[in-house]
């Protein structure tokens, strides 16, 4: 079920943000940079769940469509600290917008206190395997 959810999790939010042009990495990658900027791309990929190798790619379309600008570490000026520029910004807040429209469509079945309740225990699973949300006491 888990495995279902997720094919079809990914295919919405697919479908939400190819207005934009984005594919679901380059989604990630928007908005973790979006709550941390300055990140290299080794920190990148670790937060976003690809290989290094893969991030390096996502990172050169972003920064050819100017939706993010690297300059390199002062103190190491082989790193690049990426971070978006405005237009990245503007494109992430309508990818964000139609991907809370698809959430909502996915919970809108659920009664407040059922969702509130999944919400929760999923996040309780992340956090279990390690994916980095704090404890959910």
């Amino acid at each position: 079920m888990i495995a279902r959810l997720d094919r079809a999790v990914r295919r919405g939010i697919e479908e939400a943000i190819e207005p934009d042009d984005l594919s679901v990495p380059q989604f990630t990658t928007l908005s973790v940079l979006a709550r941390k900027t300055g990140l290299s791309n080794a920190q990148l990929a670790r937060r976003a769940y690809i290989t290094p190798q893969s991030m390096n790619e996502v990172v050169l379309q972003l920064e050819r469509k100017g939706l993010l600008e690297r300059e390199p570490d002062p103190a190491h000026r082989r790193i690049l600290r990426a971070k978006l520029t405005r237009k990245g910004r503007a494109v992430l807040e309508r990818c964000e917008a139609a991907v809370a429209e698809m959430e909502e469509r996915m919970l809108a079945a659920l009664d407040d206190n059922v969702r509130e309740r999944i919400i929760h225990d999923l996040a309780a699973c992340v956090h279990a395997l390690g994916a980095g949300l704090p404890n959910l006491e």
